[in-house]
């Protein structure tokens, strides 16, 4: 299997001004194909190829884990001969454990979702339980940290006090002007609720203001689509909308997780896609070359089927091909990129095609105090502005890195 699958990912003989591309490692090869879309057409088709393989099958749970793609790993080994008994106990169990978790999530969603509907909030949910239906068809298939819920950014405080009336508990809570300014800078409530810390997240953005990334987050509402999860009726993104949010978050973690990149093929696959409508909105997003990178990245590693004037398009771009490379030993090295070292942050600006947008990410970074600030130093209200001098000290004083995560950025890990 290893020679078949480096042979087509692996380049043709490298031509003049061509460099080679990356080639995964054995065991993420097996990852790759057993997460690539042509598995729902052809369940078994990567597996024969297993006979006589030598994997490290410590190594392989390792990385499934951390990529977030155990579930599709167990379905597609779970009949074959070729796996060691104690691997596919492993599988199983784990398999397991998340079906009983998103049952459990899939409860609370329908009731955080009726809650913001019987306080007419409109509301989206956004990743999660809604990709496992729309995009395999099964709650099962798709490992969840959290729920998150897309609402209006008008909606936010009717929505903490409706979730508070259900046991939902926002972790923060700032003063008045605090509030205000992290509605126009941050992107996210994180709440507590009766079945687990952390266990919620109320977007009303899907970047902090600093990134510089200006998603029209009331479009989302006007162009949602409905769908059933699990027999229940709800809207979610449409198609267009959720391939720029995929491959957007994708990139902001630096394309560390495997599930990120199964979701973007996922989506590309079942979803009635206008490719023109992605290419201009990204365009207008100035995130061009975050979605050619994320769109070259699932093509390349996972087969999914791209049309090949869009192909063409991106592979224009002479940032592109090192940005992918970059990625897939990524992910074969299994490791997060810091989000406050400097290499992520030549990253976010390397993600960025027009000088325009890495200027506004540099103000904006330097500039956008948050909880960070707010809580290193307590100043009354009328001197609120001071912040962002308080943000240019701490920033000076950690040097070249900074925190994300400061700036209301969220886990690396989701």
């Amino acid at each position: 299997m290893a020679n078949a699958l480096n042979s087509s990912l692996a380049s043709p003989t490298p031509v003049a001004n061509q460099r080679p591309r990356a080639v995964p490692s054995t065991e993420l090869q097996l990852l790759l194909a057993t997460c690539s879309p042509a598995r729902r057409n052809s369940p078994r088709c990567d597996l024969q190829a297993l006979q006589g393989s030598d994997f490290d099958w410590k190594r392989i749970l390792q990385l499934a884990e951390h990529h977030g793609v155990t579930p599709a790993l167990y379905s597609a080994l779970r009949h074959s001969e070729n796996v060691p008994p104690a691997v596919l106990d492993q599988l199983r169990e784990r398999y397991e454990q998340n079906v009983r978790k998103n049952l459990k999530f899939a409860g609370e969603l329908f009731r955080i979702l009726d809650c913001l509907r019987a306080n007419a909030i409109p509301a989206i949910p956004l990743k999660g339980l809604v990709l496992a239906e729309i995009l395999f068809g099964d709650l099962a298939q798709r490992e969840l940290s959290d729920l998150d819920v897309l609402v209006r950014p008008e909606d936010v405080a009717r929505a903490k006090r409706a979730l508070h009336s259900v046991g939902y508990v926002a972790q923060s809570q700032g003063s008045e002007v605090e509030e205000r300014a992290y509605l126009a800078t941050g992107y996210e409530y994180t709440f507590d609720g009766p079945a687990g810390r952390n266990l919620l997240e109320v977007q009303w953005n899907i970047l902090p203001r600093f990134y510089a990334i200006e998603f029209n987050c009331p479009g989302f509402f006007e162009r949602a689509v409905p769908v059933e999860v699990a027999g229940r009726g709800m809207r979610t993104l449409c198609a267009e909308d959720l391939l720029l949010t995929l491959c957007v978050h994708a990139a902001k973690h630096a394309w560390a997780r495997l599930c990120w990149l199964r979701d973007i093929a996922g989506t590309i696959e079942s979803q009635p896609l206008d490719w023109e409508k992605v290419r201009g909105s990204a365009y207008e997003l100035g995130i061009s070359r975050m979605v050619g990178v994320s769109v070259l990245l699932v093509h390349r590693l996972l087969n999914a089927a791209v049309p090949d004037a869009m192909l063409q398009s991106w592979s224009t771009d002479p940032a592109t091909e090192p940005l992918v490379d970059e990625a897939t030993c990524g992910l074969s090295s299994a490791e997060f990129t810091s989000t406050e070292s400097l290499h992520y942050f030549r990253l976010m600006l390397r993600l960025r095609e027009r000088t325009r947008d890495r200027v506004r990410f540099l103000c904006r970074l330097a500039l956008t105090p948050g909880p960070g600030e707010w809580s290193a130093i307590r100043l009354p209200a009328p001197l609120f502005p001071l912040y962002r001098i308080v943000r240019l000290f701490r920033l000076a004083g950690r040097g070249v890195g900074f925190r994300t995560r400061d700036t209301h950025t969220d886990s690396p890990a989701k």
